[in-house]
Protein backbone atom coordinates (compact mmCIF):
# COMPACT_ATOMS: atom_id res chain seq x y z
CA UNK A 1 0.00 0.00 0.00
CA UNK A 2 0.78 4.01 0.25
CA UNK A 3 5.18 4.24 1.29
CA UNK A 4 5.20 7.54 3.06
CA UNK A 5 8.78 9.07 4.00
CA UNK A 6 9.68 12.14 5.27
CA UNK A 7 12.32 14.23 3.62
CA UNK A 8 13.94 17.48 3.95
CA UNK A 9 12.61 20.14 1.82
CA UNK A 10 14.02 23.09 0.32
CA UNK A 11 12.25 26.33 1.51
CA UNK A 12 12.17 30.05 0.80
CA UNK A 13 13.95 31.64 3.44
CA UNK A 14 11.34 34.06 4.97
CA UNK A 15 14.18 36.06 6.68
CA UNK A 16 15.41 37.19 2.79
CA UNK A 17 12.46 37.30 1.00
CA UNK A 18 8.88 37.89 1.48
CA UNK A 19 6.79 34.78 0.80
CA UNK A 20 3.64 35.93 -0.59
CA UNK A 21 5.91 37.91 -2.92
CA UNK A 22 7.77 34.48 -4.17
CA UNK A 23 5.09 31.76 -3.98
CA UNK A 24 3.09 30.84 -6.82
CA UNK A 25 -0.14 28.81 -7.86
CA UNK A 26 0.17 25.20 -9.70
CA UNK A 27 1.61 26.05 -13.00
CA UNK A 28 -1.69 25.21 -15.14
CA UNK A 29 -3.31 27.54 -13.08
CA UNK A 30 -1.19 30.40 -13.88
CA UNK A 31 -2.80 33.22 -16.78
CA UNK A 32 -0.24 35.13 -18.66
CA UNK A 33 -1.84 37.72 -16.69
CA UNK A 34 -0.78 36.68 -13.43
CA UNK A 35 2.89 35.09 -15.18
CA UNK A 36 3.41 38.70 -15.76
CA UNK A 37 2.48 40.25 -12.24
CA UNK A 38 4.62 37.24 -10.24
CA UNK A 39 7.63 38.32 -12.66
CA UNK A 40 7.02 41.75 -11.11
CA UNK A 41 6.30 40.89 -7.86
CA UNK A 42 10.02 39.52 -6.77
CA UNK A 43 13.05 38.49 -8.74
CA UNK A 44 12.88 35.36 -6.27
CA UNK A 45 9.50 34.47 -7.68
CA UNK A 46 9.51 31.29 -8.37
CA UNK A 47 7.04 31.79 -11.40
CA UNK A 48 10.84 31.64 -13.79
CA UNK A 49 11.13 28.18 -12.69
CA UNK A 50 7.45 26.71 -12.24
CA UNK A 51 6.48 28.37 -15.69
CA UNK A 52 8.89 30.83 -17.26
CA UNK A 53 8.56 32.85 -20.20
CA UNK A 54 9.58 31.49 -23.63
CA UNK A 55 11.51 33.58 -26.26
CA UNK A 56 12.40 33.53 -29.96
CA UNK A 57 15.61 33.47 -29.20
CA UNK A 58 15.09 30.29 -27.57
CA UNK A 59 17.85 27.74 -28.22
CA UNK A 60 18.79 23.93 -26.82
CA UNK A 61 21.38 25.77 -24.93
CA UNK A 62 19.25 28.73 -23.87
CA UNK A 63 15.47 28.07 -23.12
CA UNK A 64 12.58 27.94 -20.52
CA UNK A 65 14.19 24.56 -18.69
CA UNK A 66 18.19 25.98 -18.90
CA UNK A 67 16.72 29.48 -17.56
CA UNK A 68 14.70 27.40 -14.52
CA UNK A 69 17.39 24.89 -13.73
CA UNK A 70 20.06 27.84 -13.22
CA UNK A 71 17.86 29.51 -11.18
CA UNK A 72 17.16 27.06 -8.83
CA UNK A 73 20.58 26.21 -8.48
CA UNK A 74 21.52 30.01 -7.54
CA UNK A 75 19.02 30.12 -5.24
CA UNK A 76 20.61 27.14 -3.19
CA UNK A 77 23.88 28.71 -3.73
CA UNK A 78 22.75 32.29 -2.38
CA UNK A 79 20.52 30.18 0.37
CA UNK A 80 17.61 32.22 -0.94
CA UNK A 81 15.85 28.65 -1.16
CA UNK A 82 17.48 26.49 2.18
CA UNK A 83 17.45 22.95 2.97
CA UNK A 84 15.78 21.82 6.33
CA UNK A 85 18.07 20.52 8.22
CA UNK A 86 16.07 17.69 9.09
CA UNK A 87 13.57 14.89 7.35
CA UNK A 88 9.95 15.80 8.08
CA UNK A 89 6.89 16.16 7.51
CA UNK A 90 4.64 19.47 6.71
CA UNK A 91 1.59 20.21 8.27
CA UNK A 92 0.04 22.03 5.81
CA UNK A 93 -3.31 24.31 6.00
CA UNK A 94 -5.58 26.21 3.91
CA UNK A 95 -8.42 28.55 5.18
CA UNK A 96 -10.47 29.98 2.75
CA UNK A 97 -13.92 30.86 1.93
CA UNK A 98 -16.05 28.45 -0.67
CA UNK A 99 -16.47 30.78 -3.81
CA UNK A 100 -19.64 32.42 -4.19
CA UNK A 101 -20.82 31.91 -0.99
CA UNK A 102 -19.68 33.21 2.77
CA UNK A 103 -18.88 29.74 3.74
CA UNK A 104 -15.67 29.55 5.46
CA UNK A 105 -13.52 26.02 5.68
CA UNK A 106 -10.14 24.64 6.94
CA UNK A 107 -8.44 22.40 5.05
CA UNK A 108 -5.55 20.43 6.35
CA UNK A 109 -3.17 17.52 5.19
CA UNK A 110 0.16 17.11 5.56
CA UNK A 111 3.22 17.15 2.75
CA UNK A 112 5.32 14.56 2.19
CA UNK A 113 6.79 11.73 -0.28
CA UNK A 114 5.18 9.21 -1.64
CA UNK A 115 6.77 6.15 -3.45
CA UNK A 116 5.81 6.09 -7.50
CA UNK A 117 4.03 3.10 -8.17
CA UNK A 118 2.80 1.94 -11.54
CA UNK A 119 -1.18 2.24 -11.87
CA UNK A 120 -1.08 -1.45 -12.27
CA UNK A 121 0.36 -2.00 -8.73
CA UNK A 122 -3.48 -0.52 -7.31
CA UNK A 123 -2.02 1.93 -4.54
CA UNK A 124 -2.11 4.66 -6.53
CA UNK A 125 -5.35 5.70 -8.71
CA UNK A 126 -6.04 8.16 -11.47
CA UNK A 127 -9.42 9.66 -11.88
CA UNK A 128 -8.91 11.17 -15.44
CA UNK A 129 -6.27 11.14 -18.26
CA UNK A 130 -3.59 13.40 -19.40
CA UNK A 131 -2.78 15.33 -21.92
CA UNK A 132 1.16 14.62 -24.16
CA UNK A 133 1.74 18.28 -24.66
CA UNK A 134 2.11 18.98 -20.59
CA UNK A 135 3.80 16.09 -19.89
CA UNK A 136 6.11 16.69 -22.56
CA UNK A 137 6.52 20.32 -20.97
CA UNK A 138 7.14 19.03 -17.17
CA UNK A 139 9.31 16.05 -17.82
CA UNK A 140 11.77 18.22 -19.69
CA UNK A 141 11.83 20.71 -16.70
CA UNK A 142 12.01 18.12 -14.21
CA UNK A 143 15.18 16.50 -16.28
CA UNK A 144 16.98 20.15 -15.97
CA UNK A 145 15.74 21.40 -12.89
CA UNK A 146 15.81 18.01 -10.51
CA UNK A 147 13.11 19.63 -8.35
CA UNK A 148 9.66 18.95 -7.75
CA UNK A 149 8.30 23.04 -6.88
CA UNK A 150 4.38 21.60 -6.77
CA UNK A 151 2.50 18.93 -5.04
CA UNK A 152 0.78 16.14 -5.99
CA UNK A 153 -2.55 16.65 -4.34
CA UNK A 154 -3.61 12.92 -3.44
CA UNK A 155 -6.47 11.51 -1.35
CA UNK A 156 -6.37 8.71 1.63
CA UNK A 157 -9.46 7.82 3.45
CA UNK A 158 -10.05 7.77 7.16
CA UNK A 159 -13.13 8.17 7.91
CA UNK A 160 -12.30 8.05 12.19
CA UNK A 161 -9.88 11.30 10.68
CA UNK A 162 -7.13 9.93 13.03
CA UNK A 163 -4.66 11.72 11.27
CA UNK A 164 -6.44 14.91 10.49
CA UNK A 165 -6.48 14.77 14.56
CA UNK A 166 -2.95 14.55 14.74
CA UNK A 167 -2.14 17.21 12.38
CA UNK A 168 -4.73 19.49 14.20
CA UNK A 169 -3.31 18.92 17.17
CA UNK A 170 -0.17 19.52 16.44
CA UNK A 171 -0.92 22.68 14.84
CA UNK A 172 -1.77 24.13 17.82
CA UNK A 173 1.23 23.47 19.84
CA UNK A 174 3.52 26.10 17.61
CA UNK A 175 2.97 28.79 15.25
CA UNK A 176 3.18 28.09 11.55
CA UNK A 177 6.49 28.62 9.96
CA UNK A 178 4.32 29.80 7.40
CA UNK A 179 1.43 32.10 7.29
CA UNK A 180 0.20 34.07 4.28
CA UNK A 181 -2.66 35.18 2.27
CA UNK A 182 -2.71 34.44 -1.73
CA UNK A 183 -4.36 36.53 -4.24
CA UNK A 184 -7.60 34.50 -3.99
CA UNK A 185 -7.69 35.15 -0.64
CA UNK A 186 -6.73 31.87 0.95
CA UNK A 187 -4.42 31.68 3.92
CA UNK A 188 -1.84 28.81 3.71
CA UNK A 189 -0.20 27.65 7.09
CA UNK A 190 2.69 25.11 7.15
CA UNK A 191 4.87 23.57 9.87
CA UNK A 192 7.56 21.27 9.75
CA UNK A 193 7.35 18.40 11.86
CA UNK A 194 10.72 16.06 12.06
CA UNK A 195 9.50 14.11 15.45
CA UNK A 196 10.41 10.16 14.51
CA UNK A 197 7.56 8.92 16.58
CA UNK A 198 5.05 11.07 14.90
CA UNK A 199 6.12 10.55 11.05
CA UNK A 200 6.28 6.49 12.38
CA UNK A 201 2.64 6.74 13.61
CA UNK A 202 1.68 8.28 9.99
CA UNK A 203 3.79 6.03 8.23
CA UNK A 204 1.97 3.07 9.86
CA UNK A 205 -1.78 4.64 9.11
CA UNK A 206 -1.12 5.36 5.66
CA UNK A 207 0.71 1.70 5.11
CA UNK A 208 -2.84 0.60 5.05
CA UNK A 209 -4.29 3.44 2.74
CA UNK A 210 -4.35 3.63 -1.40
CA UNK A 211 -3.96 6.90 -2.99
CA UNK A 212 -6.09 8.86 -5.36
CA UNK A 213 -5.16 11.50 -7.37
CA UNK A 214 -7.36 14.56 -7.17
CA UNK A 215 -4.92 17.18 -8.52
CA UNK A 216 -1.73 16.18 -10.44
CA UNK A 217 -2.31 13.88 -12.97
CA UNK A 218 0.31 15.23 -15.27
CA UNK A 219 2.83 15.52 -12.66
CA UNK A 220 2.35 11.99 -10.98
CA UNK A 221 3.20 10.96 -14.74
CA UNK A 222 5.70 12.61 -15.17
CA UNK A 223 7.79 11.43 -11.97
CA UNK A 224 6.72 8.25 -13.52
CA UNK A 225 8.14 8.71 -16.68
CA UNK A 226 11.11 10.18 -15.26
CA UNK A 227 11.69 7.23 -12.51
CA UNK A 228 11.75 5.09 -15.48
CA UNK A 229 14.44 7.00 -17.03
CA UNK A 230 16.49 7.25 -14.23
CA UNK A 231 16.49 3.39 -13.74
CA UNK A 232 17.34 2.65 -17.45
CA UNK A 233 19.81 5.21 -16.85
CA UNK A 234 21.54 3.48 -14.16
CA UNK A 235 20.98 0.29 -14.76
CA UNK A 236 19.30 -0.58 -11.80
CA UNK A 237 16.26 -0.06 -8.94
CA UNK A 238 17.65 1.81 -6.05
CA UNK A 239 14.08 2.13 -3.98
CA UNK A 240 15.78 4.84 -1.85
CA UNK A 241 17.02 6.91 -4.89
CA UNK A 242 14.89 10.26 -5.06
CA UNK A 243 13.57 9.32 -8.10
CA UNK A 244 11.34 6.47 -6.80
CA UNK A 245 9.51 9.34 -4.85
CA UNK A 246 7.56 11.94 -5.39
CA UNK A 247 6.17 15.06 -3.00
CA UNK A 248 2.66 15.42 -2.08
CA UNK A 249 -0.19 16.86 0.05
CA UNK A 250 -2.09 14.18 1.27
CA UNK A 251 -6.17 14.96 2.34
CA UNK A 252 -8.80 13.02 4.21
CA UNK A 253 -11.97 12.16 1.78
CA UNK A 254 -13.71 12.94 5.14
CA UNK A 255 -11.23 16.17 6.14
CA UNK A 256 -13.99 18.71 6.84
CA UNK A 257 -12.22 21.63 3.79
CA UNK A 258 -12.67 19.33 1.48
CA UNK A 259 -14.47 21.21 -1.36
CA UNK A 260 -15.09 20.02 -5.13
CA UNK A 261 -16.37 22.69 -7.33
CA UNK A 262 -18.30 22.41 -10.49
CA UNK A 263 -17.42 23.26 -14.07
CA UNK A 264 -20.00 24.94 -15.54
CA UNK A 265 -20.12 24.49 -19.31
CA UNK A 266 -20.94 27.47 -21.72
CA UNK A 267 -22.41 26.34 -25.13
CA UNK A 268 -21.83 28.56 -28.67
CA UNK A 269 -21.80 28.28 -32.26
CA UNK A 270 -24.73 26.44 -32.86
CA UNK A 271 -26.44 26.82 -35.61
CA UNK A 272 -30.35 28.44 -36.10
CA UNK A 273 -30.17 27.71 -31.86
CA UNK A 274 -33.80 27.72 -30.72
CA UNK A 275 -34.43 27.64 -27.10
CA UNK A 276 -38.15 26.17 -26.83
CA UNK A 277 -37.13 23.89 -29.81
CA UNK A 278 -34.34 22.71 -27.99
CA UNK A 279 -36.29 22.42 -24.75
CA UNK A 280 -38.78 20.37 -26.37
CA UNK A 281 -36.23 18.04 -27.97
CA UNK A 282 -35.33 17.02 -24.41
CA UNK A 283 -38.95 16.43 -23.04
CA UNK A 284 -38.75 12.83 -22.63
CA UNK A 285 -35.96 12.72 -20.62
CA UNK A 286 -36.12 16.11 -18.50
CA UNK A 287 -39.34 18.22 -17.03
CA UNK A 288 -37.88 21.56 -16.53
CA UNK A 289 -39.14 24.25 -14.16
CA UNK A 290 -38.92 28.26 -14.79
CA UNK A 291 -38.14 31.15 -12.97
CA UNK A 292 -38.89 33.84 -14.81
CA UNK A 293 -38.11 37.64 -14.87
CA UNK A 294 -39.32 40.85 -16.14
CA UNK A 295 -36.79 43.37 -14.59
CA UNK A 296 -33.44 43.65 -12.29
CA UNK A 297 -35.94 43.11 -8.81
CA UNK A 298 -37.81 39.61 -10.62
CA UNK A 299 -34.26 38.57 -11.94
CA UNK A 300 -32.95 38.78 -8.27
CA UNK A 301 -35.57 37.04 -6.47
CA UNK A 302 -35.55 34.52 -9.31
CA UNK A 303 -32.27 33.80 -9.21
CA UNK A 304 -32.36 32.95 -5.34
CA UNK A 305 -34.99 30.80 -5.95
CA UNK A 306 -33.38 29.28 -8.60
CA UNK A 307 -30.21 28.68 -6.58
CA UNK A 308 -31.87 27.43 -3.91
CA UNK A 309 -33.32 24.39 -5.67
CA UNK A 310 -30.84 24.03 -7.94
CA UNK A 311 -28.48 22.91 -4.81
CA UNK A 312 -31.37 21.15 -3.35
CA UNK A 313 -33.90 19.75 -6.29
CA UNK A 314 -37.63 18.15 -4.99
CA UNK A 315 -37.71 14.77 -4.50
CA UNK A 316 -34.52 13.44 -4.62
CA UNK A 317 -34.60 14.31 -8.26
CA UNK A 318 -30.74 14.66 -10.26
CA UNK A 319 -30.97 18.18 -11.85
CA UNK A 320 -29.30 21.23 -13.68
CA UNK A 321 -29.28 24.66 -14.07
CA UNK A 322 -29.99 25.99 -17.85
CA UNK A 323 -29.93 29.71 -18.82
CA UNK A 324 -30.56 30.28 -22.12
CA UNK A 325 -30.62 34.63 -21.82
CA UNK A 326 -33.01 37.06 -22.57
CA UNK A 327 -35.76 35.30 -24.84
CA UNK A 328 -37.81 38.54 -25.24
CA UNK A 329 -36.43 42.26 -24.94
CA UNK A 330 -36.30 42.97 -20.80
CA UNK A 331 -37.57 39.75 -20.04
CA UNK A 332 -35.52 35.96 -19.12
CA UNK A 333 -35.31 33.07 -17.46
CA UNK A 334 -33.46 30.54 -15.26
CA UNK A 335 -34.63 26.96 -15.77
CA UNK A 336 -34.08 23.66 -13.83
CA UNK A 337 -33.91 20.75 -16.03
CA UNK A 338 -34.46 17.67 -13.35
CA UNK A 339 -34.45 14.02 -15.11
CA UNK A 340 -37.69 12.06 -15.18
CA UNK A 341 -38.04 9.63 -12.94
CA UNK A 342 -39.18 6.90 -15.20
CA UNK A 343 -36.28 7.10 -17.28
CA UNK A 344 -33.95 3.90 -17.82
CA UNK A 345 -30.23 4.88 -17.88
CA UNK A 346 -29.19 1.47 -18.83
CA UNK A 347 -31.59 2.24 -22.01
CA UNK A 348 -30.27 5.99 -22.46
CA UNK A 349 -26.60 5.37 -21.90
CA UNK A 350 -25.91 1.74 -23.26
CA UNK A 351 -22.17 1.13 -22.35
CA UNK A 352 -21.92 3.82 -19.17
CA UNK A 353 -21.59 2.05 -16.03
CA UNK A 354 -23.90 2.50 -13.19
CA UNK A 355 -21.00 4.63 -11.37
CA UNK A 356 -20.53 6.74 -14.71
CA UNK A 357 -24.05 7.25 -14.99
CA UNK A 358 -24.62 8.84 -11.70
CA UNK A 359 -22.37 11.91 -12.62
CA UNK A 360 -24.60 14.89 -13.77
CA UNK A 361 -21.87 15.52 -16.45
CA UNK A 362 -22.38 12.55 -18.31
CA UNK A 363 -25.85 13.46 -18.12
CA UNK A 364 -25.06 16.61 -19.56
CA UNK A 365 -22.65 15.50 -22.31
CA UNK A 366 -25.04 12.15 -23.25
CA UNK A 367 -28.64 13.07 -23.16
CA UNK A 368 -28.55 17.12 -23.70
CA UNK A 369 -25.46 18.61 -25.22
CA UNK A 370 -25.35 15.15 -27.83
CA UNK A 371 -29.22 14.58 -28.38
CA UNK A 372 -30.68 17.91 -27.61
CA UNK A 373 -27.71 19.87 -29.27
CA UNK A 374 -26.30 17.34 -31.68
CA UNK A 375 -22.46 18.14 -29.87
CA UNK A 376 -20.64 14.98 -29.88
CA UNK A 377 -18.19 13.96 -27.99
CA UNK A 378 -15.37 14.41 -30.89
CA UNK A 379 -17.01 18.19 -31.26
CA UNK A 380 -16.06 18.56 -27.55
CA UNK A 381 -12.56 17.12 -28.07
CA UNK A 382 -11.76 19.46 -30.62
CA UNK A 383 -13.30 22.45 -28.42
CA UNK A 384 -15.72 23.57 -31.20
CA UNK A 385 -19.29 23.95 -29.35
CA UNK A 386 -18.04 24.27 -25.55
CA UNK A 387 -16.18 26.55 -23.41
CA UNK A 388 -15.88 25.94 -19.33
CA UNK A 389 -16.18 28.18 -16.46
CA UNK A 390 -15.88 27.44 -12.59
CA UNK A 391 -18.22 30.40 -11.17
CA UNK A 392 -21.87 30.30 -11.74
CA UNK A 393 -21.81 34.15 -12.62
CA UNK A 394 -19.33 34.47 -14.58
CA UNK A 395 -21.07 31.79 -17.00
CA UNK A 396 -24.34 33.79 -16.34
CA UNK A 397 -22.47 36.94 -17.33
CA UNK A 398 -21.00 35.09 -20.65
CA UNK A 399 -24.70 34.98 -22.13
CA UNK A 400 -26.04 38.22 -20.90
CA UNK A 401 -23.47 39.42 -23.05
CA UNK A 402 -23.87 37.48 -26.14
CA UNK A 403 -20.70 35.57 -25.85
CA UNK A 404 -22.71 32.13 -25.62
CA UNK A 405 -25.95 30.81 -26.17
CA UNK A 406 -26.66 29.21 -23.64
CA UNK A 407 -25.59 28.00 -20.19
CA UNK A 408 -25.60 24.61 -18.29
CA UNK A 409 -25.02 25.02 -14.43
CA UNK A 410 -24.05 22.38 -12.66
CA UNK A 411 -23.54 20.84 -9.02
CA UNK A 412 -20.27 19.72 -7.95
CA UNK A 413 -19.52 16.06 -7.91
CA UNK A 414 -19.10 14.26 -4.55
CA UNK A 415 -15.77 13.03 -3.35
CA UNK A 416 -17.07 9.48 -3.25
CA UNK A 417 -18.18 9.42 -6.81
CA UNK A 418 -14.30 10.19 -7.97
CA UNK A 419 -12.72 7.98 -5.14
CA UNK A 420 -15.10 4.71 -6.03
CA UNK A 421 -14.77 5.52 -10.22
CA UNK A 422 -10.94 5.53 -9.41
CA UNK A 423 -10.51 2.50 -6.93
CA UNK A 424 -12.35 0.52 -10.03
CA UNK A 425 -9.94 1.69 -12.45
CA UNK A 426 -12.46 3.68 -14.37
CA UNK A 427 -11.86 7.69 -15.10
CA UNK A 428 -13.91 10.42 -14.67
CA UNK A 429 -14.88 12.74 -17.44
CA UNK A 430 -12.97 15.88 -18.60
CA UNK A 431 -13.28 18.91 -16.67
CA UNK A 432 -15.91 16.69 -13.73
CA UNK A 433 -13.86 17.98 -10.70
CA UNK A 434 -11.92 21.28 -9.53
CA UNK A 435 -10.72 21.05 -5.86
CA UNK A 436 -10.66 23.57 -4.53
CA UNK A 437 -8.03 25.88 -3.38
CA UNK A 438 -5.04 24.54 -5.24
CA UNK A 439 -1.79 23.90 -3.34
CA UNK A 440 0.58 26.65 -3.46
CA UNK A 441 3.77 26.46 -5.36
CA UNK A 442 7.11 26.57 -3.44
CA UNK A 443 5.72 26.18 -0.40
CA UNK A 444 8.36 23.43 -0.26
CA UNK A 445 10.66 22.14 -2.46
CA UNK A 446 12.09 18.61 -3.17
CA UNK A 447 15.46 17.71 -5.42
CA UNK A 448 15.10 15.10 -6.63
CA UNK A 449 18.71 13.80 -7.14
CA UNK A 450 20.72 11.29 -4.78
CA UNK A 451 19.16 9.36 -1.94
CA UNK A 452 16.39 10.14 0.56
CA UNK A 453 18.13 8.49 3.68
CA UNK A 454 21.26 11.31 2.73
Amino acid sequence: MAHIQPFRAHRYDSNRVALKDVLTQPYDKISPAMRERYYAASPYNLIPVEKGRTSPDDSPENNVYTRAARKTDEWIAKKILVQDSAPGIYIYSQEFLVPGTQMRRVRIGFIALTRIEDYDAHVVFRHERTLSAPKADRIELLRRTRAQTGQLFLLYDDSTRQIDTWLEQTARTAPPVVNLQDEFGVTHKLWPVSDPAFVARIQKVMGEKKLVIADGHHRYETALNYRNECRERSGKTDPLAASEFAMATFINTHSRGLTILPTHRLVSNIPNFGFERFRESLAGLFDWYSYPFANAEERATAYAEFRKDLDRPNHGRRAMGVYPGEIHAGTGAFYLFALRKEVDLETELPGVSPEQAGLDVVLLHRLILEKGLGITAEAVAGEKNLSYEREMDASIAAVDRGEVQIAFLLNPVHVEQVTKIALAGDVLPQKSTDFYPKLLSGIAVYRVEGRIDK
